[in-house]
């Protein structure tokens, strides 16, 4: 498994702590408040909202919380209306492609946080479409390899509509198209297999090796601050940092 993918686990251990914190959670009913506002409150026929509610659940968001939102996004004049959904493209340092998707009632001063933190941290915001083009969105589930037999997980997850399972020696990583992430997510649990997490992420085609760990601390930094800005949901990047080097420079 490469240290991009690696990074997924890592940030997924972040999210949890950051959900005890209630930051998280605030960040995930937004999401889930707008997908239903756009998209209808029945997740079945909602792909947008499916999708929201399955990353609450790898969050262990209470289902009471996921409920509300949704009625929330559901109703008339709900604080989910003034909110839309703006992505930013833009380099970190090497040249290190980023994609940046949040959820905003004010995109001026949402553009001029994310600038400001390309800026601080060594990297440039770029036009539409610099670097969308790298990466392809995929359904991601994490599953804890501990006593985990990896033909049978190969095997449960290629019949659910999975086509790749990557292990890093302590995470499975299984790949899957994003209207097939509910059904795989079932699929396993329903096979017995622990679900860490299941989230549509954009995941790179090709990546930037970093192997000086003075420049992937400038990296990791740079998305750390970005994930931290209340209006973003999500960060992506193609750098691939070896296990080590994450590890020590990670948060």
């Amino acid at each position: 498994m490469s240290g991009h993918s690696k990074w997924s686990s890592i940030k997924h251990k972040k999210g949890a702590a950051d959900a005890k914190r209630g930051k998280l959670f605030s960040k995930l009913s937004r999401a889930i408040i707008v997908a239903a506002k756009e998209g209808g409150a029945d997740p079945a026929a909602n792909l947008a909202l499916q999708n929201a509610v399955e990353k609450a659940r790898s969050y262990s968001m209470p289902k009471d919380n996921i409920e509300r939102a949704i009625a929330k996004g559901a109703g008339e004049g709900t604080d989910g209306s003034s909110f839309q959904t703006v992505v930013y493209e833009g380099y970190g340092p090497e040249g290190v492609a980023v994609l940046v998707e949040a959820l905003t009632d004010n995109r001026n001063r949402t553009a001029s946080d994310v600038r400001h933190l390309f800026t601080k941290h060594g990297g440039n915001l770029g036009a539409t479409g610099a670097v969308a083009w790298q990466f392809e969105r995929r359904g991601i589930i994490l599953v804890e390899a501990a006593g985990v037999d990896e033909d049978e997980l190969v095997l449960a997850a290629a019949e659910a509509g999975a086509d790749d399972v990557d292990l890093d020696g302590s995470t499975f990583q299984v790949s899957a198209p994003p209207e097939s992430l509910s059904a795989v997510r079932s699929a396993l649990e329903a096979a017995g297999f622990a679900v860490d997490s299941a989230e549509l992420c954009m995941v790179p085609k090709t990546t930037v090796e970093i192997g000086d760990e003075t420049v992937a601390k400038k990296v990791v930094r740079l998305v750390e601050g970005l994930e931290d800005n209340d209006d973003v949901q999500d960060v992506y990047a193609n750098f691939d940092i070896p296990e080590e080097i994450l590890e020590a420079v990670a948060f």
